[in-house]
């Protein structure tokens, strides 16, 4: 018997309600902080350089993560697929889901903050609800209502305002970056709506596990490029400590830790109900780029982060909560 005829399995007894909005706001903090250690890491370092580092990075983090879980109570269900094994269809369906949900979205996240700011990214990727329900409904997932739709144009109102008076156009200076970081939401939202089709097939340890394995394979070619691209050790040594506390940061806390802890939190809250916290994500992330990297908001932003916002809450309101994918990571 492989993983992929197991059946699903009972989510042990859920822990209280107190530690579980606990956990869901510190990974809302985590993914905070993770604009702000990119932007950190992006002064010494290439997007592709610190992309790739972290996502080989998070992969081999999850390496002994995944021996040690395996041992613990609340992670028997993986142990018991570890044991069965896994056929080559499993292994496939790891390699799909680790390319859209780790390698595009990754990469993309760190490249598109490379050229943007904070604040854009921040609302990019709390937009994910919409790129799902764009997906879902093309997939039949989901059905489409007037409702949705008043919440799809209003985000997209928000994203108009928030470009400013050059509008999305060529000419503003973010859009570059802003449409990189929106191929990452979108990437992971494909992972997502393909995710729900083998949800019930594995654990939250084995697919967080696997998908980065398969993520980290992926760009490993990538990533010993750049690594013999920075030159000899005099040149490694001349990176300041900060970009690389700022890489291990995005490795081991916002990939290997949130994602794990993460997919934890949903065997015991309705996937809506976690996006319901991740609202703060753009919030909080817009905050600290102003205290911590001097970024300049402007109104416009500000009123158009809100008014996305709405329109995200407006969708994700109308939508049935059993049915409801995952907010987008990053």
């Amino acid at each position: 018997m492989n993983a992929s005829s197991a059946p699903s399995f009972s989510a042990p007894p859920a822990p209280g309600r107190l530690f579980i909005v606990f956990s869901v706001a510190l990974i809302v903090a985590i993914w905070a902080v993770n604009f702000i250690a990119a932007k950190i890491g992006l002064r010494h370092l290439s997007p592709l350089t610190m992309g790739s580092f972290r996502v080989v990075l998070a992969g081999l983090a999850m390496l002994p993560a995944y021996f040690v879980c395996l041992r613990l109570p609340v992670f028997a269900e993986a142990a018991a697929a570890q044991r069965r094994g896994f056929s080559a269809r499993d292994y496939a369906i790891f390699a799909y889901l680790g390319f859209f949900g780790v390698v595009i979205n990754q990469m993309c996240f760190t490249a598109g903050l490379h050229y943007t700011s904070v604040t854009h990214s921040a609302v990019i990727v709390g937009m994910g609800p919409l790129y799902i329900l764009v997906l879902a409904v093309l997939l039949r997932l989901e059905r489409w209502t007037w409702r949705k739709a008043g919440g799809m144009a209003l985000a997209f109102a928000g994203v108009t305002l928030m470009a400013g008076k050059s509008g999305m156009s060529a000419h503003s200076p973010t859009l570059h970056g802003d449409f990189i970081t929106l191929c990452g939401s979108v990437g992971f939202a494909i992972y997502v709506v393909l995710g729900k089709r083998v949800a019930r097939r594995y654990d939250a340890l084995t697919m967080t596990a696997y998908n980065h394995f398969a993520g980290a394979l992926c760009v490993l070619p990538l990533a010993l490029y750049e690594a013999r691209r920075i030159g000899p050790a005099s040149a490694w040594r001349a990176i300041p400590w900060q970009t690389w506390a700022a890489t291990l940061y995005m490795a081991l806390f916002a990939s290997a830790m949130a994602y794990l802890f993460y997919y934890w939190l949903l065997r015991f809250m309705p996937a809506s109900q976690v996006s319901a916290f991740t609202y703060l994500l753009p919030v909080s992330a817009t905050i600290l780029g102003i205290l911590w990297l001097g970024e300049q908001g402007t109104l416009g932003e500000f009123l158009g982060a809100a008014v996305v916002l709405l329109g995200v809450y407006t969708v994700e309101s109308a939508r049935v909560p059993e049915s409801s994918p995952q907010q987008g990571a990053l």
